[in-house]
């Protein structure tokens, strides 16, 4: 998906100010073959919203100079791949992780080095700073002229497939009823905790992404839009942490039924499908629900796939 990351040989990147962590080194293939990082490689593409990419001259003293490619780097020891991309973003291009609404990752894997693609939406409109001496320039790019570049190899063979998927925003609806009464854990005996446990559980889905396979979607890992609907007494379950659940970004969005569940759902996933998202999953087990949803365009998953995203 990200090809053209690895070199047969190179001169390494220049050293960067203060102590060196153990990632800044090459990795090496059975073969001779040499990436840049000991634990693998990410970096970060961040869309606007408004038809523009931001992206990265880099220096000509780097490897493949000259080119545009996008804020990235080697990954640090324990460092999982978006925090590489968000910390190598606000290293080399100033990019305020708390401005990033995450998409999706894309994962290039050679067997003994990894390349992450972290994709992400600006949350909020940012100007990015030269922040060290990896650029040339920084510069919000129309995704129409991205190609009129003299692209980094690497960036250059995955940014089609990149390019397909900027628009795509899956959005996952969740009935809470069904999914709380498909475990008999006793939630009948206290609708709000129970609601309140689901919560926690898409907070953290929130967080941390689904797999793409399981939205039926390319790359690695997404990071869809959530809508969970209460009903009933479920409708007192998180009431403590205003509208949404979730830390970071992106939150799951909490609507409360005023009266009968499903319709509050059925509206919640129209309003889903008439904004642009898709995919659109609706999650229940219920039968009626699923034909009237289905109608709309969305498609079904029941209780069992928001378990197995744990």
């Amino acid at each position: 998906m990200c090809k053209g990351w690895t070199v047969p040989d190179a001169t390494p990147p220049g050293p960067p100010p203060g102590p060196r962590d153990p990632g800044d080194a090459w990795s090496v293939g059975p073969d001779g073959t040499k990436a840049w990082g000991r634990f693998g490689a990410a970096g970060l593409l961040v869309d606007d919203g408004a038809g523009r990419v931001l992206l990265q001259h880099r220096v000509e003293w780097s490897h493949h100079g000259g080119t545009w490619g996008i804020p990235g780097g080697a990954r640090h020891q324990g460092e999982d791949a978006v925090t590489a991309a968000l910390r190598e973003s606000a290293e080399e291009a100033g990019v305020p992780d708390d401005a990033i609404d995450l998409r999706h990752t894309a994962l290039l894997d050679l067997g003994f080095w990894t390349y992450t693609t972290v994709v992400g939406r600006a949350s909020r409109p940012f100007e990015p700073v030269i922040a060290d001496r990896e650029s040339l320039a920084l510069s919000w790019i129309p995704i129409d002229q991205v190609d009129d570049l003299p692209l980094h190899p690497g960036f250059g063979a995955s940014w089609p497939a990149l390019r397909a998927a900027v628009t795509t925003t899956p959005h996952v609806v969740v009935d809470a009823a069904n999914v709380v009464g498909s475990v008999p854990d006793g939630w009948w005996k206290d609708r709000a905790g129970a609601a309140e446990r689901l919560l926690s559980s898409v907070s953290a889905l929130a967080a941390g992404g689904v797999s793409a396979a399981s939205l039926d979607l390319p790359f690695a890992r997404w990071w869809p839009r959530w809508t969970v609907v209460l009903e009933g007494e479920a409708r007192a379950a998180g009431t403590g942490g205003g509208a949404g659940v979730g830390v970071g970004t992106p939150v799951a969005e909490v609507l409360r039924a005023p009266a009968f569940g499903d319709d509050a759902i059925v509206d919640a996933a129209r309003a889903a499908v008439e904004t642009g998202d898709s995919p659109v999953v609706v999650v229940t087990a219920d039968r009626e629900l699923r034909a009237r949803v289905e109608a709309l365009g969305a498609a079904v998953r029941g209780p069992g796939w928001l378990r197995e995203q744990r």
